[in-house]
């Protein structure tokens, strides 16, 4: 029997563990993702909005499961394991190609992405033309188009932290009970892609300064709290880092190859990547390791 266990930055006791075990045994006719959104509800597990972590608590479910600890009931297969891979349309015609200057690039725009057929086509431009494709985000996230005049030029989608990175968390100072605690106060920027038309000088630096001014007000409005810092993962073999660098994010080391979400220390073989940060405000790792309060 476990005793306690830690997740997404809550630590729960051994009644709540043998609650979870005992709904998924109760309500086996539901699906998982009913007996997640039951679980928050009785756990009171929430985001600071009020909105049910229930992503959060499939995955620590299925990881349970895992462990022999509890059953869930069988889900349709529906493909692979793992984030969901967003499957493009077979043709695209690409649009006349955008030559120009950051700064004459105005107005230029970020933009949510909302509604079906939206997310639908920023889900191909991603799978089309990002080297790592399209994974379909467990968690809080934001979506974003970069438009000039009705035309896209980038495609920007912000998601919850890594659990743990050696080199961003000497950077910031924190302890494990600190990193828990304080963990969703930081954003990760999983892809960043300037679509191949747009041919435009310095974009890249103006887009992510741009988002480091807008994104926080939106992330407070959609999950009820404002970033401290931003984090991304640059692979070094392809790419200098160079527009992050414009934009005055820090490089604080590399990743140790497990992968981001690597918990249990068990995946072997990926890529190593630089780690950039940039804090949204003063002393934000000092409010991170929770000495600051404003």
């Amino acid at each position: 029997m476990l005793e306690s266990l830690s997740s997404c930055g809550r630590t729960f006791r051994v009644d709540e563990l043998a609650l979870m075990r005992q709904t998924a045994a109760e309500f086996s006719a539901l699906g998982v993702t009913e007996i997640a959104r039951t679980i928050c509800e009785l756990l009171e597990w929430t985001r600071p909005n009020g909105g049910l972590k229930n992503h959060e608590c499939r995955q620590l479910l299925e990881r349970l499961q895992a462990e022999g600890f509890l059953t869930l009931p069988e889900v349709r297969k529906r493909g692979g394991m793992g984030p969901r891979r967003a499957h493009g349309s077979a043709s695209c015609i690409e649009p006349a190609p955008v030559a120009c200057t950051a700064s004459e690039c105005e107005p230029m725009e970020l933009v949510l992405v909302e509604g079906p057929a939206e997310s639908r086509q920023w889900r191909e431009q991603v799978e089309r033309y990002h080297y790592l494709g399209c994974r379909v985000p467990f968690g809080a996230h934001l979506r974003y188009w970069v438009r000039n005049d009705e035309r896209e030029l980038a495609c920007l989608l912000w998601t919850s932290p890594a659990w743990k990175m050696q080199a961003r968390d000497e950077w910031i100072g924190w302890s494990d009970q600190q990193r828990r605690r304080h963990l969703q106060s930081i954003v990760s920027n999983g892809r960043f892609l300037i679509l191949p038309w747009a041919r435009v000088q310095g974009l890249a630096s103006k887009i992510l300064s741009r988002s480091a001014r807008q994104m926080p007000r939106d992330w407070e409005v959609h999950y009820g709290y404002r970033p401290l810092l931003l984090e991304t993962l640059v692979d070094a073999a392809r790419f200098r880092g160079t527009c992050y660098r414009a934009a005055n994010w820090i490089h604080v080391g590399q990743t140790t190859g497990r992968g981001r979400m690597d918990r249990e220390h068990k995946a072997h073989g990926q890529s190593i990547k630089d780690i950039y940060v940039y804090p949204l405000v003063h002393a934000a790792r000092q409010r991170l390791c929770g000495d600051l309060t404003q």
